[in-house]
Formats: C-alpha cells, structure tokens, sequence
C-alpha cells in the first residue's frame, strides 16, 4: 500500500506537506534497503539455490517483503515528486499552474525561442562554474545571465532571494531541467541534470546570485 498524499490547503503547506512526504518516503526506503544490504543482496540477487530450494544463507521472506516494498516506495516517489513540482509552480507562479508544457510543447517552444525570450527579464546570474559539474556538462558558463529556469521566471521570485530556484533543483534530483539562458545577447536554451556525487559541493555545480535588470 502506497503513502496517502496530503490534502490541498493553502499552496505553501500543502508543497510543504508533500516535501514531508518525500522525506518520509526517502527514509522509508533506507530502510528497506538496509535489509537487502544485511542480507548481502540486491532486487536481483536469485534467492534459490542451484538445486531450487530457497537459500538458507539469507532470510527470504524479509528480502521479499523488501523488494516488494522498495517497488510500491519507488512508484509513490515518482508520484510525489511530480506533485511537489506542481506545488512549487502553484507557490512562485500560480498563474502558470495548469499550464506547464509536456515533451513535444517544449520542442516547439525551443523553435520559437527568440520571440519568447523577448518577453523574459534575467532574474539570476552564474557567478561561477566548477569543471566536470552538472553545471559545465550543460553548458553554462560565468556571467550567463538566467532568464528561466524550469517553471520559474522572473515573477516566480521577490526580494534578493533565490530560494524557488533552490526549492526546484532539490526536487529535480537526476531530472532535466530546461533553462534558458542569455550570453553575449544571445539567447540559448540548455538542458541542466542536478545530481549529487559528480565530485563537489551540491548539485548545480555553480554558483548562482541574483541579477537585477
């Protein structure tokens, strides 16, 4: 059985309540992975023997249950991860709630880039880019200026702060982000991968302050 998603309330608690619930379920599934490691297995690991009969090294019933669980986690996770994207746009842009573009509106708002980039303003700027990062394989360098990044535009922030910039990366873990950008007045549109282990500090790889137009 699945985890039960939080109600709608007001657009700040409820994405709060489902980062809860991303949490929970990332510790959940810790836990029933630790029992795969105890067992020195992983979810495909034969759990028989050569002559069929289930192994007498390992607890088979638990590394079932484990694997079943692990199954059921991961499909709650996509889940709420795609809601906690949702939620997030609903906090830093109702207005474009709804109207998020799916695989094949993006291609044809990349051949339209130029008209629609007139439209943006640069919110952010990177000061700076770490070699072999998520940043640098995507193509960002210093001093590009941010027009969008993913959902959030301009709008999307108040004050000096970046945090919906934060928020979204950190639920975008190993999930490709659309950012468009202008360097040298040109505008480009990159694909950015967050992730964590590429060998320094966080998942961009660069680092990001805000830009007044």
């Amino acid at each position: 059985m699945g985890f039960m998603l939080p109600s709608p309330t007001n657009p700040r608690e409820h994405a709060r309540a489902l980062m809860s619930q991303k949490e929970n379920i990332e510790a959940e599934l810790d836990a029933q992975f630790s029992i795969l490691k105890v067992n020195n297995v992983d979810m495909t690991t034969p759990l028989v023997d050569q002559e069929g009969f289930p192994r007498a090294d390992v607890d088979v019933y638990a590394i079932r249950h484990a694997r079943r669980r692990i199954n059921e986690l991961r499909n709650d996770y996509k889940a709420v991860m795609n809601k906690i994207e949702t939620a997030l746009q609903a906090v830093y842009d109702p207005s474009a709630v709804g109207s998020l573009p799916t695989a094949s509106e993006e291609v044809a708002q990349h051949t339209s880039l130029t008209d629609s980039a007139e439209s943006l303003l640069a919110f952010a700027r990177v000061d700076a880019v770490a070699p072999s990062s998520p940043a640098a394989e995507a193509g960002l360098r210093r001093e590009d200026l941010i027009l969008k990044f993913g959902s959030l535009a301009r709008s999307s922030f108040t004050a000096n702060s970046l945090q919906p910039l934060a928020d979204l990366v950190s639920v975008n873990e190993n999930r490709e982000i659309q950012v468009i950008i202008s360097r040298s007045e040109e505008t480009m549109s990159l694909k950015l991968t967050p992730r964590k282990g590429w060998g320094g500090r966080g998942m961009l790889g660069c680092h990001i302050v805000p830009h007044e137009s």
